[in-house]
């Protein structure tokens, strides 16, 4: 009898200190620790299914935590998806959306960015009393009309400190990678001064020997115009590794160029000094990742680590980092008081190679990749969440959920309430998270090529269905490749795209890959679904607004006046970073 009532009381005491423990949690402001991969393929990490790159760090996130199967980017490109994440609104609300061929900002000089009157949740979570901070990749702009407005910086979006990258990598960054920014325009204008000049040097030949009469002030004007050409090619495109390839602290550039060779170190420290500093919270760290961009650059301790070349390598040292982090959380007595968020901005990048090798990720099962609005592939990404205590462990959610949905999660948790004066596209994942809700709050989401509509998903929750309707579709090349090799990315618009009317219809709950598109002989259901989609984008479209176009071809042009520079114009070299970095 004494030890029944002695294990009555134990298990009563155990259950209250464990209802205890979760009251606290859920009562206090949790750390918030938000990981962004750059272009990581859903098919690239262990708890998707890869079994050929080791990344124990991010599968031991989605063992201990929730693990999202259907998770949406909002773009299939970073600078739109990033947009989309900080405000939980569609890039297209905010004119982060392009109805041009640039579809990602092209320089750190340019005046296009992250409009100051958008409202990300790191402004929310800092009117609540949070420390705010990014290390990592921006993508979002710097100035507007001055090389030092900082208009569009991270510190005039609510992050209290900022250390990183204000544009995102290229090959232009390390030498001899062939050149990745504006190929098509580059050739041009190379092409343009060349022909510019032989005319140039004919003309003053034939003048001189008799053979052509023609005014010498022709001749001048045709030697102007070649080197506007050559300036312009040679003072952008000749320079991209000084004008693009910075590091900045807070407002201070810190490198130009990069040394990347310890850039991956440098981003660790300063991750790992944020959370020090601020470990009696509460702090909100986004940690965003220079991984997996081209040109891969991988420290030598995991090159040829991986099965999977280079791009594997660069993964595996990612995850490396991401444990260091989480290591750090454990150490510091934080990890039952921080949601823990890992996701990708977008897809793998499936036309990114060099010869035979592969450098872009894979996308599992899933049709396309990066620059494909609407195939799976493009914009469907691992989503993973950690909250010890609060969030059940080893949970797989298959119901649609999106990047945007992280604003007003976070603002839940910290306290805080949405902005009233505008759509909010992003829904509470609370609910859903901690197995209260068994359905997502999404009914439609839509998918986005730049400024224009390819795809619509219909959750029929009755049902279980999830309907994808694409007008717009890629023109593969090669025909059947699954990507657009030769062209980068696939284009949204053109010549490139196919149109289709009737819309093509699959159902992801059965066919996930999208290969088999239904039609009115197949469905029963066809003609009453593509009804109810178009019924859906009509509403979704009165609730635009214009607004102006950050990604216009003017915004996005190189203006030496928006230069960052730590020097004196043209003159930008430094290096304050020294040999700080030191092995963690």
């Amino acid at each position: 009898l004494c030890f029944r009532r002695y294990l009555l009381t134990a298990l009563s005491s155990c259950l209250f200190w464990n209802m205890f423990g979760l009251t606290a949690a859920m009562d206090s402001k949790p750390n918030i620790l938000l990981f962004l991969a750059d272009d990581l393929g859903i098919g690239d990490i262990g708890c998707y299914g890869n079994d050929s790159i080791r990344t124990p760090n991010i599968d031991r996130l989605a063992r201990e935590g929730v693990k999202l199967t259907q998770h949406i980017a909002a773009a299939p490109l970073c600078t739109p998806s990033r947009a989309a994440f900080l405000t939980g609104r569609y890039p297209i609300r905010s004119g982060m959306a392009s109805s041009n061929r640039y579809r990602a900002l092209q320089w750190n000089a340019g005046s296009g960015g992250l409009p100051a009157n958008e409202t990300t949740f790191a402004r929310l979570l800092q009117q609540q009393g949070y420390t705010t901070g990014l290390i990592g990749k921006w993508h979002q702009g710097v100035n507007c009309e001055s090389f030092s407005d900082h208009c569009h910086h991270p510190l005039n979006h609510g992050f209290d400190y900022f250390y990183g990258m204000p544009f995102t990598l290229l090959n232009n960054c390390q030498e001899n990678k062939p050149p990745e920014l504006d190929v098509a325009l580059q050739a041009k204008l190379w092409l343009y001064s060349q022909i510019i000049t032989l005319a140039v040097l004919t003309l003053t030949a034939g003048k001189l020997i008799g053979l052509v009469s023609i005014h010498w002030k022709i001749i001048a004007c045709f030697t102007l115009a070649g080197g506007l050409f050559f300036i312009s090619w040679y003072s952008s495109y000749g320079f991209v590794q000084y004008w693009n390839c910075v590091l900045m602290r807070n407002h201070n550039v810190t490198e130009q160029p990069m040394r990347l060779e310890r850039t991956a170190s440098l981003m660790l420290k300063e991750a790992v000094s944020f959370i020090r500093r601020n470990r009696h919270g509460p702090f909100l760290l986004f940690v965003s990742f220079l991984h997996v961009h081209t040109p891969l650059f991988t420290t030598a301790k995991f090159l040829g680590k991986s099965r999977h070349g280079l791009y594997g390598d660069n993964v595996e040292e990612m995850d490396w980092m991401v444990g260091k982090i989480l290591d750090l959380l454990d150490k510091e007595g934080l990890k039952n008081r921080t949601f823990t968020y890992f996701a990708s901005d977008h897809g793998g990048h499936l036309e990114a190679q060099d010869r035979s090798a592969q450098l872009g990720g894979w996308n599992g099962i899933y049709k396309g990749g990066k620059g494909m609005g609407g195939w799976e592939g493009g914009i469907r990404v691992p989503g993973v969440f950690r909250w010890p205590g609060v969030l059940p462990a080893g949970t797989v959610i298959d119901e649609p959920t999106s990047l945007m949905d992280i604003y007003p999660t976070v603002v839940h948790l910290a306290g805080g309430i949405l902005p009233q004066d505008r759509v909010i596209d992003g829904r509470n994942l609370v609910p859903l998270l901690r197995g209260r809700a068994q359905k997502s709050e999404h009914e439609f989401l839509f998918h986005y090529c730049g400024s224009y509509l390819h795809a619509v998903r219909w959750h029929q929750k009755d049902s279980g269905a999830i309907w994808k309707a694409h007008y717009v579709t890629p023109v593969f090349h090669p025909p059947g490749a699954g990507a657009c090799y030769g062209k980068g990315i696939c284009p949204c618009f053109g010549e490139g795209v196919t149109r289709h009317d009737p819309p093509l219809l699959f159902d992801l709950s059965r066919d996930p890959s999208e290969t088999k598109p239904l039609s009115a002989d197949t469905e029963p259901l066809f003609d009453t679904v593509i009804r109810k989609i178009g019924k859906a984008v009509e509403e979704h479209r009165r609730t635009l607004t214009p607004v102006p176009e950050q990604l216009s071809l003017y915004n996005v042009v190189w203006k030496p006046w928006l230069q960052p520079c730590c020097g004196i114009f043209p003159f930008c070299w430094c290096d304050k970073e020294g040999d700080s970095t030191q092995s963690l």
